[in-house]
């Protein structure tokens, strides 16, 4: 009896450590297949300050920006827009408002020529607004006197309505020069005002430095747009002034032409 039980403990002392082996691959096995659940990660914080900064309009952005840039440095430069703007409208309404249609109106001159003659062709170019009309009414006038005449008459009188054209351009000329300088300016002085302060601090510090610099630049950066801005519409300006300087030309040579076919230049 007591070799069974001494042969049952010494079974159990060697087969011991295999079944805690055995075990423990069980349970390793049974929390493997078991499907883990993951917690929902937690949703990210909305930090406070980037509700306000979507929340900012343009108008908004743009006022703050002014105040950062320094409002005695920024105030000219805006000046510069507001006064560049105001006379590149008004160039743009009034270039519009003079175009006319040469075509349409060299056949009224023509018609009124074969039907009333050269005073019936003067009304017509008299009740008719812009360049082209004007100098075909300096044109007729001097009839008179010969094609000769004529022709001087509307070579000199398109000079002077070229130079209505392109009147208050030199305006917008200047603003696009002008407002660039005056950003560098600001841009200068707040440089030399953010290097006095690191003097008077005795020690160069990145925040310092940083905000000043960003301070200046935005002088710059408004010069610069500005300039943009009106340089586009005096490009368009220009090109408005060419196109009707060229249907004035074309419409002078063909009003002489319809001169002295009718044989209406005489002496």
């Amino acid at each position: 009896m007591r070799k069974l039980i001494a042969l049952f403990m010494l079974a159990g002392i060697l087969f011991a450590p295999a079944f805690a082996n055995a075990q423990e691959a069980a349970d390793s096995a049974a929390q493997e297949s078991t499907p883990v659940v993951e917690e929902p990660a937690a949703s990210p914080m909305i930090v406070d300050d980037e509700i306000v900064a979507e929340e900012l309009s343009f108008h908004q952005v743009v006022k703050e920006k002014f105040i950062e840039g320094d409002p005695l440095y920024m105030t000219p430069v805006l000046i510069c827009l507001i006064l560049g703007l105001a006379v590149a409208l008004e160039r743009i309404i009034t270039l519009n408002l003079s175009t006319t249609n040469t075509k349409k109106l060299l056949a009224k001159v023509e018609d009124a020529l074969t039907s009333g003659g050269i005073e019936a062709a003067k009304d017509v170019t008299k009740n008719t607004k812009g360049p082209v009309a004007s100098i075909f009414t300096q044109g007729l006038m001097r009839y008179s006197e010969g094609i000769e005449m004529v022709e001087k008459s509307i070579i000199a009188y398109g000079s002077v309505e070229m130079g209505r054209l392109e009147k208050g351009l030199i305006w917008i000329s200047l603003f696009i020069s002008l407002a660039p300088m005056l950003g560098f300016m600001g841009t200068v002085i707040g440089m030399i005002g953010a290097f006095d302060s690191i003097e008077a601090a005795g020690d160069i510090s990145p925040s310092l430095v940083a905000g000043g610099i960003k301070i200046a630049l935005l002088t710059t950066v408004a010069g610069l747009i500005v300039a943009i801005i009106l340089q586009l519409f005096y490009n368009y300006l220009v090109s408005k002034i060419d196109s009707l300087v060229n249907d004035m030309e074309d419409a002078s040579i063909s009003l002489v032409d319809v001169l002295v076919k009718h044989k209406l230049t005489g002496k």
